[in-house]
């Protein structure tokens, strides 16, 4: 297969040698400006002309301009920037593939979850800020602060590829699950699928909630102070989707108010979150800096993902998370 790759993903030497091995004759062309940030939208470039195919983050307003360009694979699994009436409706006419990388970040983000959700349940970062500050012995406490999550119940909010592969790793807990999502279909094995307008029918019931929601006009401060009213006094909340979703002010007065028991935030309205915001010492709030999706071989899976798909593509097979 001969073809012009464009790419401003900013790749590690290994993955690198990786990805000019796999392309074979393709001509791999690469801005100055590429980016080891796959979250920094990406602004129009010429070289991106003369490509069949683009891998990285390409600008949504010139992708609708090129109708030689075959396929795009982009480097996340949020596509909010490409999901517009107008991109749809150009790479539709221009015959363009559009594919995200959920297959990538769907492990490490449900892991993710999963870790904090034990941490919580068996208060292990309480007992790393004891270890930090008074070094006391708080046994009682602690152990009777301790819970199984057994039983529990956990609600989705956004039952894409990661709360799939999520509610696998859960299934050994036996927690009770219901996943939420705009257009429910069938339920999916051991979970129970809603239609997100319900949700606030199930959130007084709640042990777990996590929000795994993309970001859309939609979902703008979905979580806002009349849903955090209605949590379980002893619910956890999490945040592994996007900071747009979070209406971060009254997150923070619902703590501060105890209106429920502890936040996890790995997304956030504005990043890097500034060091003087007032989530960083909001009580019980535990912060990751948007590294849910983060894993060492992360590039590798990359370009493993887009070398499979360039193979599909030179046989004009189905590709690996199209979304358009």
């Amino acid at each position: 297969m001969n073809c012009v790759i464009w790419s401003n993903v900013r790749l590690p030497p290994e993955p690198l040698a990786r990805l000019k091995q796999g392309i074979g004759d393709c001509m791999l062309v690469q801005p100055s400006d590429a980016t080891a940030n796959n979250l920094v939208p990406a602004g129009q470039d010429p070289q991106l002309v003369q490509a069949d195919i683009a891998f990285g983050q390409p600008d949504p307003n010139q992708i609708m301009q090129l109708p030689k360009l075959r396929w795009v694979q982009l480097t996340t699994a949020g596509y909010t920037r490409y999901d517009t009436p107008a991109l749809r409706e150009a790479v539709k006419r221009n015959g363009t593939i559009i594919c995200n990388a959920s297959s990538v970040y769907s492990e490490p983000c449900a892991q993710h979850a999963l870790a904090m959700m034990l941490s919580l349940a068996r208060r292990i970062p309480h007992s790393r800020d004891n270890q930090r500050g008074p070094h006391g012995w708080p046994y009682l406490p602690l152990r009777a602060q301790s819970k199984l999550l057994n039983g529990q119940m956990v609600l989705l909010v956004g039952f894409g590829a990661i709360a799939r592969r999520l509610a696998e790793l859960l299934a050994p807990f036996q927690v009770k699950l219901i996943g939420f999502r705009r257009n429910p279909s069938d339920d999916e094995g051991a979970v129970k699928i809603v239609s997100v307008r319900a949700l606030d029918e199930w959130l007084p019931q709640a042990d777990h909630v996590i929000n795994i929601l993309p970001a859309s006009n939609e979902t703008a401060g979905f979580f806002d102070a009349a849903r955090f009213a209605k949590f379980n006094r002893d619910a956890r909340y999490y945040n592994i989707g996007r900071g747009t979703t979070n209406d971060e002010s009254a997150l923070a007065a619902a703590l501060r108010a105890g209106k429920f028991g502890e936040a996890y935030i790995d997304a956030f309205d504005t990043e890097p979150l500034p060091a003087d915001h007032f989530l960083w010492t909001t009580p019980n709030c535990f912060i990751t800096p948007h590294t849910a999706g983060g894993h060492s071989n992360e590039y590798d899976r990359h370009v493993e993902l887009f070398l499979e798909n360039l193979k599909r593509c030179g046989r004009d097979e189905e590709l690996i998370d199209r979304i358009m």
